[in-house]
């Protein structure tokens, strides 16, 4: 990452969200969400073993990493639950609060 305050960079990643919860293998899981902004917002990006799922462009962060989770939910993934880790350089984890996600009715 460059130097740059997040206010001024253009393109590229800006913010590491942590996802975890259960894979469709009854596995727990752990893994990072990379959120960049691109021309049209925000989008995420999270890969799972060869899974790889990326969101569509919306408007805010906090957008763009629950359309990952819906994604990772409609492919059978419950109990998911992000809280932001990196906000540029900046480690915040431990301030910040997790964000719980309802599994998908059955």
């Amino acid at each position: 990452m460059s130097g740059l305050p997040l206010l001024f960079k253009k393109e590229g990643l800006i913010e590491r969200h942590q996802v975890e919860g259960i894979d469709p293998s009854d596995r727990y899981f752990n893994r990072a969400v990379l959120v960049s902004r691109v021309a049209a917002g925000y989008t995420g990006k999270v890969t799972y073993e060869a899974y790889a799922v990326e969101g569509s462009a919306h408007s805010t962060t906090g957008a763009a990493v629950k359309a990952v989770v819906e994604k990772l939910m409609g492919v059978g993934f419950t109990r998911l639950r992000t809280r932001l880790n990196f906000k540029g350089n900046r480690y915040l984890a431990e301030k910040e609060t997790w964000t719980d996600y309802p599994d998908l009715p059955a």
